[in-house]
């Protein structure tokens, strides 16, 4: 009789009793292709249940039973290399085989720190995994995530729940020519003990038999450094108690019914852990700080941390501090993390090389966008190419692991060190003038789209079409949408404002900046508007006109007083705006400069100063009727009130207050009524502020609350938050304790993020309500 014992035994028994294939196959429960691969010898040791299932559906008795567990028992693999305990590595019947042929599990790292989140996923489909439906674990991620060293961890940590072997294949896939299923298949097979002679031609027959072969077994694969998905299906077992890991720079989106393993950065204090475990805890312990610093400058990176750790620990005389030093210098981190063969760039390099020309353009120049992520429309102007393109480019480099998709929005950002890697490559492959055309184009095309999009908030233009918006097929249509897209852009456009500064396009600057004038009421929270307004005055100044030089120096003077809370400043810029309209004979804007520099003089503690220049700016604009003017003279007007009020002229200043009331009610001519109902809300929280001054706290709390349904509902923090307060602080005096707790919970809350000076006031008061509401809870308990 041949090596093939057991098929040969079992293949004169069917006929013997004239059985079919298929009959028997149905009557044992197996597959005819299981049963045909026992017959030819490719399953030359089939497990003790299959044997017994044959027995009994051939009718046989107990001695030809016993001769055929026998022939199955002498073909099934044997450990290599004595019969002494077995690590964890290499468990099972299995184990030698593997090391035999070169599929032995690589070497666990004695330091691997986290991911006990991700190994529990996978402990699970171990325990509970069901033979009709093998899983499938396909770990992705950036390069550096550590990608390979989790799944092999993994593989040990797992190995007793497979017995019959653990088996670890390098597919290669970052070669220019990635390992063909054909011939993983036939080292799996040759591991598994399948004759060399047995093993088929085509990779589909081998494929069949590496799933008949499975079947009966229970075994771990680890498929690592996978290509693709054509690369992956022929060698996913069909049925059995198996478990495969796969392990991949690319998303493998296209492997269907698998668990999916994202591996994270790690958290700042796991790649601390990580750092402690390799150059010993004395030293972390020594300089506490500088490992923090160290694991934020490696971008929690797995593997930039170990680079870090393993280089530290080849200098044990090295102090942490000057390693961070040497990284903080940006130009030189790809070159300092590196500790001899490991280096954070060749990993970069080896997913780089894998892009296609496009792709590699987009990844390349997207490191010239500004702010933590871009868009695809960015990508597209920097590289030149439409914008389809750039979206297939931006979702190949995503499952490339080079880019980080954002969760909700079509947008997408770097790793920092993958930054750093881009912007080298940039300087690598493309010349100077391709460069700084690429800038030039993208700020030329979005500081357009961000003109077009502003006005959306001009009281007098948001309803015309954005004529001037490069691309008016995808131009926000209404104010939300123009509000999310410069939201999402503001460093891009930002970033457009100088470069168009530095080309020369002067009169671009001050156009950007006066159609932002009025979206910057809505965002006064934002600190760029004193850059905004600054590089349109020197734009202004540039082109030689005064007049367009008040009207930013004004802006300018706005945003010291309310977003930068710089007084000083705005005095300065309002002074000078003065002096720009008198020269340029605009009373409105003199007007605007007057009623800027009380403002910043009231902040000063020099109030009756402020109180002058007020009275000074609304003679300036009282003899003139325009529509722009009268509403400039409510703005003076509030203020007026305003100041009266901090002199402790509360009477006037309700005098005053009512008279803007009056006249919002009436109707600005020729302004549209969301702008009046805009200077009507900011009328009525100075109408509130005057009454609670004056203790009225009952009369107080209807223009408050009107005040402030306005301005939420335009979506204005820097307005309705410190209207929240007020009307905390009279809920308050009016011993509504519940109500005046969670108004100046929120209030206090928003007015910290928003960095506003009344945030100590909010906190202050939220205090007192909070005690308060405490001693009144005790006299009702």
């Amino acid at each position: 009789m041949s090596d093939n014992k057991f098929g040969e035994r079992l293949h004169a028994l069917r006929t013997g009793a004239g059985i079919s294939q298929e009959r028997l196959a149905q009557r044992a429960g197996i597959s005819v292709r299981a049963l045909s691969d026992m017959e030819r010898g490719r399953t030359r040791g089939p497990r003790q249940r299959t044997v017994e299932a044959l027995v009994s559906a051939l009718g046989v008795d107990g001695v030809v039973g016993r001769e055929l567990e026998d022939a199955a028992r002498s073909g099934r693999p044997r450990a290599v290399g004595g019969t002494g305990p077995r690590s964890s590595a290499g468990t099972g019947p299995g184990a030698g085989l593997a090391a035999g042929h070169g599929l032995a599990l690589p070497r666990d790292l004695c330091d691997f720190t986290a991911r006990g989140p991700a190994l529990a996923g996978l402990r699970v489909l171990a325990e509970h995994l069901d033979p009709a439906r093998p899983p499938v674990a396909v770990i992705c991620g950036q390069p550096g995530l550590g990608k390979t060293a989790f799944a092999v961890h993994a593989a040990h940590t797992l190995a007793p729940s497979f017995p019959d072997g653990q088996y670890a294949v390098d597919l290669r896939g970052m070669d220019p020519k990635p390992t063909p299923p054909r011939e993983v298949l036939a080292r799996l097979l040759y591991a598994l003990g399948v004759a060399e002679t047995a093993v088929p031609a085509a990779t589909d027959e081998r494929s069949g038999l590496l799933r008949s072969v499975l079947r009966e077994r229970r075994v771990l694969l680890l498929l690592d450094n996978a290509a693709d998905e054509d690369q992956v299906r022929p060698l996913l077992p069909g049925h059995g108690a198996c478990l495969t890991l796969v392990t991949s720079r690319r998303s493998l989106a296209g492997l269907e019914a698998v668990h999916r393993t994202e591996l994270a950065l790690l958290r700042r204090e796991e790649a601390v852990e990580l750092l402690t475990r390799v150059i010993g805890l004395e030293r972390v312990e020594r300089e506490t700080q500088a490992a923090r610093d160290l694991a934020e400058l490696c971008g929690y990176l797995p593997l930039a941390v170990r680079i870090a750790a393993q280089r530290l620990a080849s200098r044990p005389g090295e102090t942490l501090a000057k390693l961070v030093t040497q990284l903080t210098a940006h130009g030189d981190r790809l070159d300092t993390l590196q500790a001899g063969s490991l280096q954070i760039r060749s990993a970069f390099t080896l997913s780089y090389r894998q892009l296609s020309p496009a792709a590699r353009t987009v990844f390349r120049r997207a490191s010239l966008a500004c702010g933590p992520d871009f868009s695809p429309t960015t990508a597209a102007l920097l590289a030149g190419i439409p914008r389809r393109q750039a979206a297939r480019c931006t979702e190949r480099l995503t499952d490339a692991g080079l880019l980080q998709p954002h969760s909700t929005a079509d947008r997408y950002r770097f790793h920092d060190l993958l930054r750093l890697f881009a912007a080298e490559q940039l300087v690598e492959d493309d010349d100077p003038t391709q460069i700084a055309a690429a800038q030039d184009r993208a700020a030329h095309w979005i500081l357009r789209r961000a003109t077009a999009a502003a006005l959306r908030f001009d009281a007098d233009r948001h309803q015309d079409a954005p004529e001037g918006d490069p691309d008016l097929a995808t131009a926000p249509t209404d104010r939300e949408q123009a509000r999310i897209w410069l939201e999402a852009e503001r460093p891009q456009w930002l970033a457009a404002l100088s470069q168009a500064q530095a080309a020369g396009r002067h009169q671009q600057v001050i156009d950007a900046a006066e159609a932002m004038h009025w979206f910057s009421d809505v965002t006064a929270h934002w600190e760029l508007w004193a850059e905004v307004f600054q590089r349109a005055v020197d734009s202004a100044r540039a082109l030689g006109s005064r007049r367009d030089e008040a009207v930013h120096l004004n802006y300018l003077a706005w945003a010291y007083n309310f977003c930068l809370h710089d007084y000083p400043a705005a005095l300065a810029a309002a002074q000078a705006a003065l002096a720009a309209a008198y020269e340029a004979a605009d009373q409105l804007q003199a007007g605007w400069a007057l009623g800027y520099e009380a403002g910043a003089l009231r902040r000063l503690g020099r109030t009756d100063e402020s109180i002058a220049r007020l009275h000074e700016a609304a003679a300036h604009l009282g003899n003139h009727t325009d529509a722009q003017v009268r509403l400039a003279e409510l703005t003076i007007l509030n203020t007026l009130g305003q100041h009266l009020r901090y002199a402790n002229r509360t009477d006037e200043a309700l005098v005053i207050h009512r008279r803007s009331e009056a006249l919002c009610l009436a109707g600005v001519p020729g302004k549209p009524r969301d702008l009046v109902a805009s200077y009507l809300a900011q009328t009525r929280h100075n109408l509130g502020s005057d009454l609670m001054a004056l203790g009225q706290w009952g009369q107080a709390e209807s223009p408050l609350r009107a005040a402030l349904a306005h301005f939420e509902a335009g979506r204005m923090p820097a307005w309705s938050e410190p209207v929240r307060l007020d009307l905390g602080i009279t809920l308050r005096h009016l011993n509504r304790h519940h109500e005046a707790r969670a108004t100046l919970t929120t209030a206090h809350r928003t007015l910290v993020g928003l960095n506003n000076p009344r945030q100590r006031e909010a906190a202050d008061e939220l205090c007192q309500v909070t005690a308060g509401f405490g001693i009144a809870g005790q006299s009702t308990g």
